[in-house]
């Protein structure tokens, strides 16, 4: 039996008295060397890392990370080159949960039980599946639950408490939610307070599971949000990335500094 790691992260956050921190990039980004070395310099600071799947077809990426995305699929990274990276960053000393975010075609053509087996060899904690909405995921989701991988249901604005309900009962530890309808990286379309109220509804269904807020979540406005369980942070990261490369500054550098920032204001 494998410990669950990402609760464990949670639990951690918590005796701090803080939200955790977690953040996003894409496997390959802007190569798998640096990749790993972004991962290790995020670990510094985040509970959580979050590790995107290059891919060509996006639903719900915007563009700083569709950005990021074509780096990585320009370098030819490849579904073996993501667990490598997994793998590698599992053996540092500031290793971190990993949760991999994709979409389910990648998983599809793989092959459900050979992709978890792949998962479960190179150490990924979670996975979340943007397209592979409940009740369609309930046969991947146990598989993930019976190899001790935490798989993360989304829960939006719209979903209405009926169907909350069910996500949250048919879910593992973890509940992502969506705090604007958008793609990732847009500017909060409503306002903190109420992306917490809404936030807030979804707890009271769940006091038990951890419920982190992504999309929108910003250095400007991470501090609006430390009474929460956790924070996803993945666009603005994105966005360091590309603006290293542009001034051809190092990119672990800038994105330490960032981390450091992130981590700061919601303690």
């Amino acid at each position: 039996m494998r410990p669950n790691t990402i609760k464990k992260a949670f639990e951690f956050a918590e005796s701090e008295n803080r939200p955790a921190l977690l953040s996003y990039t894409v496997a390959g980004d802007n190569s798998k060397s640096n990749s790993l070395k972004i991962l290790k310099s995020l670990s510094k600071y985040v509970d959580i890392c979050e590790l995107g799947f290059p891919h060509n077809t996006p639903i719900a990426d915007g563009g700083q990370i569709q950005t990021s995305s074509y780096r990585s699929l320009k370098n030819g990274t490849k579904i073996k080159d993501v667990f490598n990276i997994v793998k590698m960053f599992k053996k540092g000393k500031l290793s971190k949960p990993i949760i991999l975010m994709g979409y389910y075609n990648i998983i599809f053509q793989y092959g459900e039980s050979k992709f978890i087996k792949m998962c479960k060899a190179s150490g990924v904690d979670g996975i979340i599946v943007v397209d592979l909405p409940w009740p369609e995921n309930i046969n991947f989701s146990k598989l993930c639950k019976k190899n001790y991988i935490e798989f993360v249901q989304l829960i939006s604005p719209t979903t209405s408490t009926l169907r909350a309900k069910k996500i949250i009962k048919s879910s593992h530890s973890m509940i992502y939610y969506i705090s604007m309808l958008s793609t990732t990286g847009g500017r909060l379309k409503t306002t903190p307070k109420e992306i917490k109220n809404n936030y807030l509804k979804i707890k009271k269904l769940s006091k038990k599971k951890n419920c982190v807020i992504g999309f929108g979540i910003t250095k400007d406005n991470i501090a609006s949000f430390k009474t929460v369980d956790g924070l996803v942070v993945g666009s603005q990261i994105c966005r360091e990335i590309s603006n290293s490369i542009k001034n051809k500054q190092k990119i672990t550098k800038n994105v330490d500094k960032l981390a450091k920032i992130l981590k700061r204001r919601i303690i």
